[in-house]
Formats: structure tokens, sequence, C-alpha cells
């Protein structure tokens, strides 16, 4: 009997994960985020629009110890993110909620870091797919300002905050950011060589006095163009990608 979902490999077969067939399937993008975050072993941490998962399973697998709390509004999504900690053995408490309506009980927490892949098309503006699970996870229901002010209630002084999100909406995302956050390091992703930023990792924190910073972009494929039918991503991506290496060089000592 066919089934709707499938269990993909992740960190080079080091995490399985379940996801729909059909909808939003997370790709590399959590990964690079996960990849990204500067936390330490006891880190209380909150996926904001977790999925599936994926981020914190990512970032569960490479610092043991922390404390992961997921919020997603899509019931079927957030019983697959529970269901893929138990099975890679990983402890998530994933709840299923409005990010605008937060339980009683992470209103009362304050954390380490906040990582958000946000949605980026405004509801009104988009068309849609006739996929709910893709248009969830993809179009701008809660107002962008109510994400970053959620991001910022919720984590301690000092604390450190990450986004994924597209370079051609950082300008509508930037004047948000100001008024409660600093010390920003923004890495671009580049397909290639020679090709403009899509995507950037947005690192800020609440409080943060450090000068803005941009980082060289992080390159994910090899050569000019794609010749063959191969993976040719860079060895800093692959290592990535195979669970082997982390993207938090741009935090300075």
């Amino acid at each position: 009997m066919a089934t709707n979902f499938s269990t993909d490999d992740f960190l080079g077969g080091k995490l399985r994960v379940k996801q729909p067939k059909k909808g939003y399937r997370a790709g590399i993008d959590p990964v690079l985020l996960a990849a990204s975050v500067n936390a330490h072993t006891g880190d209380n941490i909150l996926d904001l629009g977790c999925g599936v998962g994926v981020a914190s399973l990512c970032l569960s697998y490479r610092i043991s110890g922390l404390n992961i709390y997921g919020v997603e509004i899509q019931s079927d999504y957030a019983a697959l993110a529970n269901e893929n900690g138990k099975l890679n053995s990983i402890d998530l408490n994933v709840i299923n909620a409005d990010i605008a309506k937060l339980p009683d009980r992470l209103r009362q927490m304050q954390f380490d870091h906040v990582i958000a892949n946000p949605p980026y098309f405004d509801g009104l503006a988009s068309t849609s797919s006739f996929n709910q699970g893709r248009d969830i996870s993809r179009i701008l229901n809660t107002p962008l300002v109510d994400w970053v002010s959620i991001m910022a209630l919720r984590l301690k002084q000092k604390g450190w905050a990450h986004l994924i999100y597209r370079v051609d909406q950082f300008d509508t995302l930037f004047p948000l950011l100001i008024p409660r956050f600093g010390s920003f390091v923004l890495t671009p992703i580049v397909p290639r060589a020679e090709r403009e930023a899509e995507l950037m990792i947005i690192h800020m924190r609440k409080s943060g006095k450090a000068a803005f910073r941009i980082e060289s972009p992080l390159c994910l494929h090899k050569g000019l163009k794609h010749i063959e039918d191969a993976s040719d991503y860079t060895k800093q991506v692959e290592d990535i990608l195979r669970g082997r290496g982390a993207l938090t060089s741009w935090q300075k000592k």
C-alpha cells in the first residue's frame, strides 16, 4: 500500500527523517542553518516553524545535551517532528502551535538561541499552489514583524537569533531587526562562483553592540555550471551535509 511519506537520509545517513512526499520537503537550507548555530551543551534552543524537525535534529547531532523546543503550526508536521526525534533517539520537544500564540510554558522561558526560516511570500499577494503544506511553509500569514518580535522576546539578553532568508526580501526584514538586535553577521549563500546570492544566513544578538559584518559568501557548488550528473558540492558544503563540518567561524573570539 502506497504511503504519503518518505524516509530520507540527512547528514550522510546519520539521521533518518520522515517527511511528506508532497508539500514542504526539507532540503539543505535547515542543514546549513543548523551548522551555523554557535550553541553549547546545556543551551536552551527555540526552533520557530520547525517543520519536520530537520534543523533541530542536525543541531542536536552536532552538539549533544541541548534542550530544544520546536514550534510548528501544522499538526501533521509537528507530529512528524516528534516522531523523527524518536526515530533518531534525539529528545525534541515539539509543540503544535501558532508562533503568535505560544503556550504559557514557552512564554515563561528564555532561550540562549532562537532559529527560524520564516516564510517570505506575502499571503495576501501570493497565489496558492493548491498544496497546503507547501503554501503554509512559504507564504507569510503571520506578519513578519511578529516573527521578529517573538524571537526577541524569547531570547535571553545577549542571546543569539539565527535566520536563513532570501536576499531579495532582506530590505523588508532588516528594518524590523534593527530596533531589536545588534552585532549582525551576514553570510551570503551563492549557488556557484560568479553567481549572485539568493539566500543569506543572518546572525544577530539581543543587546549586541559589535559592528555589522558581512562574511565571505558560502559557495554551494564547484565550477561555473553543472557539467555532469553527479554531486558537485564544494568540499566545505559536502562536509556540512555529511555531518563533518560546521559554519561557526563567523563568530569572532
